[in-house]
């Protein structure tokens, strides 16, 4: 199986997704980042359903990295000029080691399939199947990190524009604090320099993922970029000017007193918070529940096999909202384990447990979801996207039929009462 390249051989966008492709072109440009492996789309999805052959793979190849380990998303669509998907897909911080990469890789394959992103890809005239490259880098613990614009994302002036914190850049992204913010402009003349409220840093824990840390209140309110650190920061501008074209977004961080680069896309709206998402519990297979979904109680056990191996394990904390009403959606969920609430216009509708399913219709007319779902404690559920669901049935017309007529029976049945 292929799909697994040292970031300088990611030259396939159409493989490995602009974000990988990106950081591949900064590393052969010379411009320092944390060693990281790209992966292919179709090897995510492999691990995202469990294939061992892909999760071996993944492993051998990221064993050349120092754990912890930064896990984001690179879908071929994301970080272009027109949709930047920022807040869309997942990143995830501290990965402790090789053992729990598949987790990871299978909540940021959901991530680019969930109600969130299926409504922005419909809002941007993006509505196709998703190919979710993901990058592994070996986590940096920096001093301070933020986010530069090569131009002014407001005025549009021919300046930089910087925002800093100390600790992990995710601060500044999801607006956790008010950042220090300067300007400089293209010969790296400070026009400005504002102290922000710098009350939280992130930082990374021993066990995985990352906690919000108090700031002593002498760093809060003090500038903490030098002006070495910012002549620095225009000179990695002018360089990512010179590889990826004007007007860029870039992401960086100084570690150990050397200047990463850690994401450069071109300048969009609409940045907003990444999530984490919580763990679960052990799953058992599908098939068992889906003989019991009306839409499929038609079709015989080896149709029912062929469906079930679609599905992908999918994991919710207690109090995430699954789906929401009115939003876009294409995938079907079944519940494993756990509850979840339905609620409609505000007001709750009942309670779903183990053996329930809901948004079946959205595996076939891709209409806004009905009602909101919310998990009332941990939940684990399978997945069915719209994407794995359609190719099987345009290419089996015998569950094609069989559909067909289970969808009249509830017509039917709506009729009559």
């Amino acid at each position: 199986m292929k799909g697994v390249v040292p970031l300088a051989k990611a030259r396939d966008t159409a493989v490995f997704g602009s974000k990988a492709v990106g950081l591949g072109d900064a590393e052969r440009e010379g411009i320092a980042g944390p060693p990281g492996i790209a992966l292919s789309g179709s090897i995510v999805e492999a691990v995202a359903a469990g294939e061992q052959d892909a999760i071996d793979k993944v492993a051998k190849s990221v064993r050349l990295l120092s754990a912890p380990f930064a896990v984001r998303s690179s879908a071929a669509d994301e970080d272009g000029a027109a949709a930047s998907f920022a807040g869309q897909h997942l990143t995830l911080l501290n990965v402790p080691s090789v053992r729990e990469l598949p987790a990871a890789l299978r909540e940021i394959w959901w991530s680019a399939n969930s109600d969130s992103a299926i409504t922005y890809r419909q809002r941007v005239g993006l509505f196709t199947r998703p190919s979710v490259g993901v990058v592994v880098q070996t986590l940096l613990n920096p001093d301070v990190a933020g986010v530069m614009f090569t131009e002014n994302p407001v005025t549009g002036a021919d300046e930089r524009v910087i925002e800093a914190s100390w600790g992990l850049g995710e601060a500044v992204v999801a607006g956790l604090v008010i950042p220090d913010h300067y300007r400089l402009d293209r010969s790296g003349q400070v026009l400005e320099r504002k102290a922000g409220r710098k009350t939280v840093a992130i930082r990374t824990v021993a066990s995985g993922g990352t906690v919000e840390e108090q700031v002593p209140a002498a760093m809060a309110e003090c500038l903490c970029l030098s002006d070495d650190q910012l002549a620095e920061l225009n000179g990695l501008a002018s360089r990512c000017e010179q590889v990826y074209g004007a007007a860029r977004d870039i992401e960086w961080a100084f570690a150990g007193d050397v200047l990463y680069l850690l994401q450069c896309r071109a300048v969009t709206t609409g940045r907003s918070a990444e999530h984490d998402p919580s763990s679960g519990l052990t799953p058992r297979g599908p098939a068992e529940v889906l003989q019991h979904v009306p839409l499929f109680a038609g079709l015989d056990v080896k149709e029912m096999e062929q469906i079930a191996r679609l599905f992908k394990e999918r994991h919710f904390a207690e109090g995430e909202t699954v789906v929401m009403e009115g939003s876009g959606g294409a995938a079907f969920f079944l519940i494993d384990s756990g509850e979840a609430t339905v609620s409609i216009r505000g007001e709750e509708r009942g309670t779903l447990r183990q053996g329930d399913y809901f948004g079946e219709i959205a595996l076939i007319d891709e209409g806004p979801r009905a009602a909101t779902i919310t998990a009332s404690t941990e939940l684990v559920c399978y997945g069915l996207t719209f994407w794995e669901f359609r190719p099987l049935v345009e290419q089996n017309g015998i569950i094609g039929w069989k559909l067909l007529q289970s969808l009249a029976k509830k017509l039917r049945e709506a009729q009559d009462t």
